[in-house]
């Protein structure tokens, strides 16, 4: 197993873009749609008589608020929050993170932050990601704009992640799981997630769900998330056993899920 060279514990955490102007270049088309939705809109809107007229203004001004709302939305989650801060891992993991697996699926942007914040822990990243399985255009879009894993991450697949058996005290799986849009694919990273960690060891599992608040703040975005349900599922159909949970911003779910210790 290839472990990644560690930043030094003096070195600054490092930094990274606004969320923003990821997310925007990530899903450009979408933003290309309701920009251009609003502006054929209030267009259509002067030319038209009275009642198709309204029905134009009304779909520009929902079009608009829902392009306002996600970008305020989106801000809020990852600008102003930060949740690859880790400053909530302590309520979830009071021990730290040990030995740990991060998991990426395209994108990796938990890696570098996290070492920096635990510099004495051991890191072994792992890149899932392959275009049979992530089939959305926004994840493709991310992994050929940011040149994809982390230098020195180890490709592997949700059945057969290139580690050793309880070999970790925890893995990471920051907005990553969710890209696995087939559930026999989630289901068999479960399973390996548990065969990697040592008992007693646990899953920490970042993402948004699919709930009221980030059907207000994206709209139909939202159907791209998984509802709470579909993890805690997971986690049981794995034999994890459910542990913390926080919320960050109102938008994002941390989930921290125990494998049981040794007898």
């Amino acid at each position: 197993m290839r472990l990644l060279q560690l930043p030094r514990a003096d070195a600054p955490a490092p930094t990274r873009p606004s969320g923003v102007r990821e997310v925007a270049r990530f899903n450009w088309p979408m933003y290309a749609v309701g920009a251009t939705t609003v502006v054929l809109g209030w267009a259509l809107a002067r030319r038209l008589p009275v009642r198709p007229a309204r029905l134009a203004r009304a779909g520009a001004a929902t079009a608009a608020a829902l392009l306002v709302g996600s970008t305020a939305a989106t801000w809020w989650v990852y600008d102003h929050a930060r949740p690859f801060s880790f400053d909530w891992l302590d309520d979830l993991l009071p021990e730290g993170p040990g030995d740990h697996l991060v998991l990426s699926a395209g994108l990796d942007e938990a890696a570098r932050p996290l070492a920096a914040r635990h510099p004495g822990a051991a890191q072994c990243v792992v890149d899932l990601y392959d275009p049979a399985l992530m089939t959305t255009g926004s994840i493709r879009r991310a992994h050929r704009l940011t040149g994809g894993a982390a230098q020195g991450a180890l490709p592997g697949r949700p059945t057969a992640l290139p580690v050793e058996s309880a070999a970790h005290d925890s893995v990471f799986a920051v907005f990553a799981a969710h890209e696995l849009r087939r559930r026999e694919d989630r289901e068999a990273l479960f399973a390996e997630c548990v065969r990697v960690l040592r008992p007693g060891g646990a899953l920490v599992l970042v993402e948004h769900r699919r709930d009221a608040a980030n059907a207000a703040a994206y709209g139909p975005g939202a159907w791209h998330f998984l509802p709470r349900a579909e993890w805690l599922r997971l986690a049981d159909h794995a034999g994890l056993r459910r542990g913390a949970e926080r919320r960050i911003a109102g938008l994002v779910t941390a989930f921290a899920f125990r494998k049981e210790a040794a007898a």
